[in-house]
């Protein structure tokens, strides 16, 4: 396992301070945007793409503070109803590809999207209920004739492309949001897609990360290092569906931390343990989004904490056994 940051974090500082940051942490790998949600502060597809001296210079900025790139990053939703919205993601996930196979990168992240109702929507329909029988009418339709369609033809582009890992965030609001509906759309659309793993989308659902980790044996091909803290009073007034802003914290049913302020460390050795056991033996990549810490101060934490809980080394043979 290798320990990486998500590169929105340190979007104040220009690329090379950014990286010289990581490297003065410790950090392995960097995974970067290249668009949508994340931003291209640190990577401009454009910039890159059919320029051979660029795409050298880039690299040799990595090299330099002895960084990989774990994965190209690109969260959007492609599906969105509205057809301007839908290009522009559509777009950026594709100029990401191009920038991953400029840059030997096989990993691109992203999530599902969410298509409307039906072809005369105006905003995204994420069916959380099985009755009445319109949700399961929308749903069907959504996946039949947005969903699989959409994915089939990315996938085939991004294997062209040389991309081997389409790994998805499971996070409401889009048809992709827990394991069960990852490999529903595995199975339609073929082993290129997969789970970027982040338990703080799963604690708040009241997924267990373990159980889940071991159920997507085989289908992680990346990990977010993020946490969620629960907070008992609210849930037990309002349960964990919560639509308040994020900056109502004391408010809330629950809000993101940075790993360690949501779950202590026998929850996150027992996550690591379970990749482990698993066959996942890859990035672990922290996302800072807590609201009650600086960028630096919440990723310093993060860094520290997970140097502790990380499996660098294998096994070997049970000497003992």
């Amino acid at each position: 396992m290798k320990l990486g940051v998500m590169n929105p974090v340190l979007n104040e500082y220009k690329f090379e301070d950014a990286l010289k940051y990581l490297h003065s942490l410790g950090v392995a790998q960097i995974e970067i945007g290249a668009g949508g949600f994340p931003g291209n502060n640190h990577l401009k597809p454009e910039e890159l793409i059919g320029k051979p001296d660029k795409i050298a210079e880039y690299k040799e900025l990595l090299k330099k503070y002895e960084l990989e790139i774990s994965a190209i990053s690109c969260h959007g939703n492609p599906l969105h109803p509205n057809k301007a919205i839908a290009e522009k993601f559509h777009n950026e996930f594709k100029n990401a590809i191009l920038a991953a196979e400029a840059l030997d990168v096989h990993t691109i992240i992203g999530f599902s999207g969410c298509p409307g109702d039906c072809e005369e929507s105006k905003y995204p329909n994420w069916v959380t209920c099985a009755w009445p029988d319109d949700f399961t009418e929308i749903l069907k339709w959504q996946w039949e004739e947005k969903v699989i369609p959409y994915w089939k033809d990315m996938a085939k582009y991004a294997m062209e492309h040389g991309i081997t890992k389409i790994a998805f965030e499971m996070h409401p609001g889009f048809v992709v949001y827990n394991p069960e509906t990852l490999l529903k759309l595995r199975s339609a659309v073929g082993d290129i897609i997969g789970a970027n793993f982040d338990p703080s989308h799963l604690f708040w659902q009241g997924i267990e990360p373990c159980a889940a980790i071991k159920y997507l044996k085989g289908a992680i091909y990346h990990f977010h290092a993020k946490d969620t803290l629960i907070d008992e009073r609210n849930t037990a007034v309002n349960g964990v569906l919560d639509t308040k802003n994020y900056g109502d914290i004391l408010n809330r049913s629950w809000v993101f931390r940075t790993v360690g302020y949501g779950h202590g460390k026998e929850v996150w050795n027992n996550i690591i343990s379970a990749l482990k056991a698993t066959g996942y033996d890859g990035a672990i990549s922290i996302e800072h989004e807590d609201g009650l810490m600086s960028p630096n101060e919440g990723l310093e934490k993060a860094v520290s904490f997970l140097k502790d809980v990380l499996i660098y080394e294998q096994a070997g043979e049970m000497w003992w056994a």
